[in-house]
């Protein structure tokens, strides 16, 4: 198991807000009495509806540090999958206030007029999950952050990276070299960078929701998809037709960000706000941990279950999606963002 690095955007995010709570007069949450933690509620979701996620062991982290650091006064609920199944909805509700903290990809966010956040999604942008580490517990990850609390007037604010895995091609046959997957349709993002890609490659985007892929699958709607293990194998997704094959294509080491209400984390008293940032730096380290503990897991179990799984020279795709991250990365803007990331291979 990786060593998982205190995050810097954390820290940041802590020492920012305790300094504006001290600018109001009030008492910082280093020296404030836990005892006196005013009572307050907490509603936390996340889009996957079964239990055994690593969404689900964040989150349930989350609120254990947060109830048990705050005496019971502060109270967390969780949801799974209950606030909505897609990510637009969770964003939707965290914006209206009916969620306080949210689990959303990065294309998500740029659907709110944030597009820097679609550098992280850019396709082989992350050699290993060393060097995606270093990227979003470092200096751009501290970047990306204040861009989203500044570029969205205060509505969110990045609270931890989170991880939904390495992404994989999974369909109705093997992949033994690029070509294979020309005039293929994928389950994918219809738009942005992630389609670009898809389509470069010769791949038909199709929107699919999550909830609804399974079928998809099933009857031929589509004729592959791609995701990590954890998920797609948690959703029986290998033992359908057009999901039985997965080639280890590794085009994505994801992140996903948790999001808190900056509305609602600028109404809470300084203690409150420590203990919510000290609650999303365990959620990070759970989520983690059970994600990287997950993958071998869920693939050991997709090839007892019949799957078939194969490797593939990555070089074509990797070629491919250069060109991709300069292109995009230049209409971002973040060209120097870009630049810090490679180095840090």
């Amino acid at each position: 198991m990786k060593k998982l690095i205190l995050s810097t955007v954390l820290t940041a995010v802590t020492c920012s807000m305790l300094l504006v709570g001290c600018g109001n007069g009030q008492e910082t949450g280093a020296t404030a009495d836990r005892d006196g933690v005013e009572s307050i509620k907490i509603i936390a979701a996340h889009n996957q509806t079964s239990p055994d996620n690593p969404y689900q062991d964040g989150l349930m982290k989350f609120k254990e540090v947060a109830e048990s650091k705050s005496d019971g006064a502060i109270e967390v609920e969780v949801h799974a999958g209950t606030l909505g199944t897609e990510e637009s909805e969770l964003v939707e509700k965290l914006k209206l206030g009916a969620a306080d903290v949210v689990l959303v990809s990065p294309g998500f966010m740029t659907a709110t007029g944030i597009k820097e956040v679609d550098l992280f999604a850019l396709p082989y942008l992350f050699e290993s999950y060393e060097h995606w580490e270093n990227v979003v517990d470092g200096e751009v990850g501290e970047e990306i952050a204040h861009l989203v609390n500044e570029k969205s007037n205060n509505d969110f604010k990045i609270i931890g990276y989170w991880s939904a895995g390495v992404r994989h091609y999974y369909g109705k046959k093997p992949l033994e070299s690029i070509e294979d997957l020309k005039g293929m349709t994928i389950r994918t993002q219809t738009s942005g960078v992630v389609a670009d890609y898809w389509q470069q490659v010769g791949a038909i985007p199709t929107s699919v929701a999550w909830g609804e892929l399974y079928q998809a699958l099933q009857q031929n709607v589509v004729d592959s998809a791609e995701n990590a293990y954890p998920y797609y194998i948690q959703q029986n997704h290998h033992k359908t037709p057009n999901g039985k094959f997965t080639t280890e294509t590794a085009h994505d080491y994801t992140t996903r960000l948790l999001l808190v209400s900056g509305k609602k984390f600028d109404s809470m008293t300084d203690t409150q706000k420590e203990v919510l940032l000290a609650a999303a730096e365990a959620s990070m380290e759970a989520e983690r941990q059970a994600l990287y503990a997950q993958e071998e897991e869920y693939k050991e179990l997709a090839l007892t279950d019949g799957a078939e799984i194969n490797e593939i020279d990555r070089t074509p795709f990797i070629e491919i999606a250069k060109p991709i991250h300069e292109k995009a990365a230049q209409d971002m803007g973040v060209e120097e963002l870009l630049k810090k990331i490679n180095e840090l291979k």
